[in-house]
């Protein structure tokens, strides 16, 4: 599962030579342990930004694993007391669809192994096999289910991590709030997961930038892989190349396989995902992460609506990139 604030996409408000419609608003804040940045048509004059942030700090309340009240780390600690909202109620069943048609590679339980891997809110990390294989049996979404609004597991070790789809369920959660208030132009980023809407302030597609997935690539917007112009849609990313370790010469990186346990190893660095919402691009752009290129490519055929760029590295140490038909009309620029 990705840790918060990683994968920052470079948002580029495209110019032109053209009258602006109306005067566009930005915000910004923190929320989830990292930044968010949204900008709208303000036609009316309207200012959002108190409003948008209680929206945020309540739903940390529900989904943030680094609140110890909040509703999810209150089930974790087993409160017999505590009952789900309607947005953690949202993100499990979300995250349960997901496990199902990934086969597994997207696990909310995995939470624990990813911890013990020093990836997370935890403890100095402490992942020798036999410790991982201790934690495995608290792993897999057999072990917890929905009772109403009570959440029942198998075990009481079985502790949940959302934060692989909570970023892109909260810039749904905005976009819905701007969209009652009748906007129809704006872009919304949480985290680098991205939606937008309309236009931007000169009238275009609002344009997303997908970081190039090298190592020394660590300020978002330096380097950038690709542009892809977003058409009412949601984009989200996922990588390995800035969150690892190297441990005794071997390079670990954060995209923990729920069936195993350890790091998933394959040749994706980046994959990034557009579809109508961005709690589903970013719980796939994990998945495809823990799948790798070939089984991704085999997954995607099955999801209708879902478009995807990878980058990938081939055996001379080179990059490559795949990407579905519906995204190569929406790439504005790439590296070649």
């Amino acid at each position: 599962m990705k840790p918060t604030g990683f994968f920052i996409l470079a948002i580029l408000l495209i110019t032109a030579c053209q009258p602006r419609k109306s005067d566009y608003m930005k915000i910004s804040g923190f929320a989830q342990g990292t930044t968010y940045n949204i900008t709208y048509e303000n036609s009316t004059h309207e200012d959002y930004s108190q409003a948008i942030d209680s929206i945020l700090k309540a739903f940390d309340r529900s989904l943030s694993i680094y609140d110890s009240t909040s509703i999810i780390s209150r089930i974790n600690d087993n409160d017999p007391t505590v009952e789900a909202d309607d947005w953690f109620i949202d993100v499990f069943n979300k995250s349960a669809g997901v496990n199902t048609t990934s086969g597994g590679a997207f696990d909310i339980t995995v939470g624990p192994v990813v911890h013990a891997w020093g990836f997370g809110n935890g403890p100095v990390a402490k992942h020798d096999t036999a410790y991982i294989d201790s934690l495995l049996q608290f792993v897999g979404m057999d072990k917890v289910r929905l009772e109403g609004r009570k959440v029942v597991k198998k075990y009481t070790g079985v502790n949940l991590d959302v934060n692989a789809l909570a970023q892109g369920y909260s810039v749904d959660v905005v976009c819905e709030f701007l969209q009652r208030k009748g906007l129809k132009n704006y872009l919304v980023e949480i985290g680098g997961e991205v939606r937008g809407k309309g236009t931007n302030a000169k009238d275009k597609l609002w344009h997303i930038g997908i970081d190039k997935p090298s190592e020394g690539n660590m300020d978002p917007g330096k380097e950038l892989q690709a542009i892809i112009g977003i058409d009412n849609k949601a984009l989200a990313t996922s990588g390995n190349y800035r969150s690892f370790f190297i441990e005794n010469g071997i390079k670990y990186a954060h995209t923990i396989d729920p069936k195993t346990g350890f790091p998933a190893r394959n040749t994706l660095l980046s994959t990034t995902v557009i579809c109508d919402d961005c709690i589903t691009a970013d719980a796939y752009a994990t998945a495809f992460m823990v799948l790798g290129v070939e089984k991704s490519k085999s997954l995607l055929a099955k999801l209708p609506g879902i478009e995807v760029y990878f980058v990938y590295s081939n055996p001379q140490g080179g990059y490559e990139v795949f990407f579905s038909e519906g995204m190569k009309k929406m790439i504005v620029e790439q590296e070649k």
